[in-house]
């Protein structure tokens, strides 16, 4: 082993969000679907951190991820709810398309935090394929989200509110603020 020995992973955090050309977003995933282990990236020991686990009987109903070079409201990457046919696994990229924005809001006490997640939907898969916009999204769907998120962030001692689902201009403009924050 040389002196060039890499410490960790390179950090996902510096890949472009964006394919530019394409207009693809390049989502990192941080935690599969159907896992109860919640990870995130620790851009400061570049690796994968298992942050939590859900309890017995609860687990994330789809991939979630982050797009790179964003900063949130949260001081995070701007979260990814990602549609694939298949769980991908923790540090995967993922090129996906934009379909729209579940905006929300976390209350802790008297703090009011705004915790958006874009929708998108991998380049790669089949049973996504035709949705091309939120709206395709069935109201179960949405419904069924809500209650998750209202469940997860209870067990941190928050309340959850869906604000509403948004279309791609709308998700477009958040993505371009969390570009300029970053």
């Amino acid at each position: 082993m040389g002196k060039n020995r890499n410490k960790g992973l390179a950090n996902p955090t510096q890949l472009k969000p964006i394919d530019k050309e394409e207009g693809i977003l390049q989502v990192v995933i941080e935690t599969p679907k159907g896992s109860r282990n919640k990870f995130a990236f620790d851009p400061e020991q570049k690796v994968f951190t298992l942050r939590k686990v859900l309890p017995a009987g609860m687990v994330f109903p789809y991939d979630f991820g982050f797009l790179p070079q964003t900063t949130a409201p949260d001081g995070d990457p701007i979260d990814v709810l990602l549609l694939m046919d298949e769980p991908a696994f923790p540090g995967v990229l993922v090129r996906a398309r934009l379909i729209g924005v579940i905006e929300g809001e976390q209350v802790e006490g008297k703090k009011k935090n705004r915790n958006d997640r874009l929708l998108a939907v991998a380049e790669a898969n089949h049973l996504y394929a035709d949705i091309k916009r939120a709206k395709d999204l069935p109201d179960l769907f949405l419904k069924e989200l809500e209650e998750f998120f209202v469940n997860y962030h209870r067990l941190e001692g928050k309340e959850y509110r869906l604000l509403g689902v948004k279309e791609v201009p709308e998700a477009s403009k958040l993505i371009k603020q969390a570009r300029l924050a970053a």
